[in-house]
């Protein structure tokens, strides 16, 4: 059956007591792939085939379907008779998400409480970008005594670098990510810094993201990246980009975009110590103090 969520409070909810010697339930989030059911990870995979569990998943709205339930839903999986949709509105407003998250773990807190781990499903990884982090300071600011895991999973850049045959990184290349919230001029002032910028959330500065491309000369190796994973995935790359301009695209969007004109710093090399007479001195060596031996113990 699918539980409703408890009236929010500012206090900690009332909880049921639990039988002595019961343990509390584990919060876990549980990493689920950007979006293709192939992509779950085989700890997740065994995580999921659990029936005494609750699943929760998160959802911008009650009327917009999750995501992440979506995805496990594809996979052939179906919910444990404890489960539950967690609300967490898409907005910047720090007291409306402060009551959202409160609200979510006022849900979770009872089935913790008598003894019933929590799945908390989540698209992509559960400590990139996702909302399961600010779940479980909450929950632990709540109830300190709240065990919190993660299971690991594939997160959409890696993802889309797959689908978009490209490399994520190689050798000694640097990588930035970045929320496209921060507005064009911090991406070009991060620009001579790294080989490659993942760009995360571009929907609504898409087009003056491709002008910059253009204006640097990056269009050649830049991929778009919709919804990646998912069956309606879209991949745009290159030139085609500037067909993107003025369409409406996913909040699911994502650009990587290569940088090959990067001029590079020096470069300190590897750990090998020089030989001959030019190498440097050996550091002093610092002796670790033993404990006494049975004679020294007797003296």
């Amino acid at each position: 059956m699918t539980l409703s969520t408890p009236p929010s409070s500012a206090a900690a909810p009332a909880l049921p007591a639990r039988p002595a010697g019961q343990p509390l339930g584990r919060l876990i989030g549980v990493s689920l792939g950007p979006g293709d059911p192939g992509l779950i990870t085989r700890a997740a995979w065994a995580a999921l085939q659990r029936r005494d569990c609750a699943w929760v998943y998160p959802a911008r709205s009650g009327k917009t379907p999750s995501y992440a339930l979506d995805i496990v839903t594809r996979a052939g999986l179906t919910p444990p008779d404890t489960h539950g949709l967690l609300l967490f509105p898409m907005t910047h407003d720090g007291e409306k998400l402060a009551r959202a998250w409160l609200k979510a773990a006022d849900t979770v807190l009872p089935w913790l409480a008598a003894g019933l781990d929590v799945l908390f499903l989540v698209e992509g990884d559960a400590s990139t970008y996702a909302t399961f982090g600010h779940l479980a300071r909450t929950v632990q600011g709540l109830d300190a005594r709240v065990q919190v895991e993660i299971i690991a999973g594939v997160n959409s850049f890696t993802a889309a670098c797959a689908d978009a045959g490209v490399p994520f990184a190689e050798q000694d290349d640097t990588v930035a990510i970045v929320p496209a919230a921060y507005g064009v001029s911090a991406v070009d002032r991060l620009l001579p810094d790294f080989d490659t910028l993942v760009l995360m959330k571009i929907k609504p500065i898409l087009d003056e993201l491709i002008d910059w491309l253009e204006a640097r000369q990056l269009l050649e190796g830049a991929h778009f990246i919709e919804r990646v994973g998912a069956e309606d995935e879209r991949r745009v790359s290159g030139t085609a980009l500037r067909a993107l301009r003025g369409t409406r695209v996913n909040y699911l969007s994502l650009l990587i975009v290569r940088h090959p004109h990067r001029v590079r710093g020096e470069r300190i090399k590897g750990c090998l110590r020089k030989a001959g007479p030019d190498a440097a001195p050996p550091a002093p060596s610092i002796s670790t103090p033993t404990a006494p031996t049975d004679e020294e113990n007797a003296a």
